[in-house]
């Protein structure tokens, strides 16, 4: 479905599949509109919930009639290079931004939300503390997109409305007094650890 716009404004939508049941996913999915879902997720393999391993999500999603692109190596949040990780094993997403494999899914993401209606996925139904919303959307968000996170009842949570609900700004996304120190705190919620995100590759 093409995305209808009053402006040049491009749409993102964003989802986390936490323990949903398929057919409530595939439901919030076409509730609104979804044409695309952009799995963001290094790891695309979960023991607790397995229906949204990458291969039966894309079987799910294909014979519901919707389209499914895995994008986890290189816009997931553990990236491979350890130059992209602090000294506690945290992501430092300012340094995931820069790379050149991140900026180019950025722009094919861009390109795609020119002609679709399309989701970013992670596991995490809150968007708070998600890779997803601190690293993609906020990129996204400074390159002038809007962003919309579906909620597992259904309801859409715009940024200002996920601030309010968790007390987590974006990290850097407002001007700062000393932009340097406010742009150290862009990192991971969680200690990820480089041997956790090589772990996850091989």
């Amino acid at each position: 479905m093409p995305v209808e716009t009053q402006d040049a404004t491009l749409r993102f939508f964003t989802i986390g599949h936490s323990s949903h049941q398929t057919e409530h996913f595939v439901a919030l999915l076409r509730q609104h509109s979804i044409d695309v879902v952009v799995d963001t997720r290094s790891a695309p393999y979960s023991r607790f919930t397995p229906q949204f391993d990458r291969e039966g999500l894309k079987e799910t999603l294909t014979t519901a009639g919707l389209r499914y692109l895995w994008m986890g190596d290189v816009v997931g949040g553990r990236p491979r290079e350890e130059s992209c990780y602090d000294g506690e094993g945290r992501v430092l997403y300012s340094r995931v931004a820069e790379l050149a494999e991140f900026k180019e899914a950025v722009a094919r993401l861009e390109r795609g939300a020119g002609e679709f209606r399309v989701a970013l996925l992670c596991s995490e139904e809150d968007p708070a503390h998600c890779h997803r919303r601190l690293l993609i959307s906020r990129v996204l968000m400074e390159r002038g997109a809007a962003i919309a996170h579906i909620r597992g009842d259904g309801s859409i949570d715009t940024d200002a409305d996920v601030v309010a609900k968790s007390g987590k700004p974006l990290a850097g996304a407002q001007p700062a007094l000393f932009p340097e120190i406010d742009e150290s705190r862009w990192r991971s919620t969680g200690v990820i650890g480089k041997k956790a995100a090589r772990s996850a590759f091989d």
